[in-house]
């Protein structure tokens, strides 16, 4: 079977085909509930939500493993009281019955307490699984990880933002396709000694599960990109943005006019 990476329709959820089955979804920041309750806003915890929607995407796809792209958790440098309740459940439950593999992001100090038995931790600089390379996004990236056919990443929680007639916004969570920067002078010094001026992989950025994360909208002038392999490796004039639905809304570029 050819290897293909396709959009879970409604959801932030790609569904990863080659010689096994990957379900991949990224930015659970569970947790997140305490900061906002620290800025004044009161929201129960959200964690059974996103289990059960996870739960369903097991159920209608029946993946032979879980990718969770960075930021499983929320809250740094510290772990609180609700991450330290809800973790070690979450985990142990996802990873029961099928094997579970976590590219560390920026938010994940400390998760290593937490982790379920069948489940693997990676650094933060990605890791390569059956012939796609994965990354949070917040740090460089391993060489390997740009050789892989596909790349998968997070961490920037992409949004486009729309403005009506009458000025007001909106910001839906997008889906990014783009390519490599290769000629960019930070990825050449990085990576010099490690012949991939020729990479070329298909680039996807993945957008926020939690669904109170908020985003970056990709589409306005100089997007606040957050991370050096975002800000010096991605293209982004010439990335198409889609919504959750599948709607090709076209270039960031246009978009951006």
């Amino acid at each position: 079977m050819p290897l293909t990476v396709q959009p879970i329709p409604g959801e932030p959820a790609l569904f990863v085909q080659n010689t096994s089955a990957t379900l991949v979804i990224a930015d659970l920041h569970i947790g997140i509930e305490r900061e906002l309750y620290r800025s004044g806003i009161n929201i129960p915890s959200q964690t059974k939500k996103i289990f059960d929607r996870l739960l369903k995407l097991i159920a209608d796809h029946s993946p032979d493993r879980i990718v969770l792209l960075g930021d499983v958790k929320h809250n740094v440098p510290y772990t609180s009281a609700q991450e330290q309740r809800e973790l070690p459940i979450f985990l142990s439950r996802i990873s029961n019955d099928l094997p579970v593999d976590i590219a560390a992001g920026n938010h994940d100090g400390g998760i290593e307490k937490y982790l379920g038995e069948n489940t693997t931790l990676h650094p933060s600089a990605g890791f390569v699984l059956d012939g796609v390379g994965y990354v949070h996004g917040h740090a460089w990236a391993d060489p390997e990880v740009f050789k892989a056919e596909h790349l998968i990443m997070a961490h920037n929680h992409p949004t486009i933002r729309f403005i009506d007639d009458l000025g007001c916004r909106s910001i839906e969570p997008a889906w990014i396709r783009t390519r490599l920067r290769t000629d960019d002078p930070a990825f050449g010094n990085r990576y010099r000694d490690h012949d991939l001026d020729s990479v070329d992989p298909g680039v996807i950025v993945v957008p926020a599960f939690n669904n109170l994360c908020g985003g970056v909208p990709f589409n306005v002038p100089d997007p606040d990109l957050l991370s050096p392999i975002a800000v010096h490796t991605l293209e982004i004039g010439d990335a198409t943005a889609y919504l959750l639905d599948g709607t090709n809304l076209g270039r960031i570029r246009d978009m951006a006019r």
